[in-house]
């Protein structure tokens, strides 16, 4: 197994056992994470919204597509309960990475943001979700900056993005 198909697996691994350290040390100190909601930038930032997520109920199954050198590609599927409107969320994600001295320098998941917002809030407020990417990164922004505010040893390492 190439050492970066390990790395990848050693992430979602980790975010199976809800281990967000495990998963931060996957991720270089000037890393990005980009998906339908948050767009991150720096370990501490990317790290947070690890450790928001594995204080969930999230259950990953995944496959190492590709990994070399350079590039990897992970398929994920994520079931959870959307902790805002406690709806059951099945969310199938394609993860792109780009590698650097053995860590991952770039994270990019996409999915159906349309299909996601249906399932995790329904009604109008998921119909506007889905259509509208600046609704979801703000709704993620607040949650992810008020988890921070809560959270006094990530407090001190967080830098602020800009936004």
């Amino acid at each position: 197994m190439h050492p970066n198909a390990t790395l990848l697996t050693n992430l979602f691994t980790a975010l199976g056992r809800h281990d967000a350290a495990a998963m931060a040390a996957c991720y270089r100190e000037d890393a990005s994470f980009t998906d339908i909601a948050f767009h991150l930038s720096g370990s501490p930032r990317i790290h947070a919204m690890w450790q928001m997520i594995c204080e969930t109920d999230i259950r990953a199954k995944f496959e190492i597509v590709d990994a070399d050198d350079r590039a990897g590609r992970v398929k994920l599927v994520d079931d959870y309960t959307f902790s805002d409107t406690m709806r059951p969320v099945h969310n199938v994600i394609d993860s792109r990475f780009v590698f650097r001295e053995g860590r991952i320098a770039e994270h990019i998941d996409s999915c159906d943001e349309r299909l996601w917002a249906e399932q995790a809030l329904g009604g109008v407020k998921g119909f506007l979700a889905g259509r509208f990417r600046f609704l979801r990164a703000q709704k993620a922004s607040e949650k992810l900056d008020a988890f921070i505010e809560r959270s006094p040893e990530l407090k001190r390492v967080i830098v602020s993005e800009p936004r």
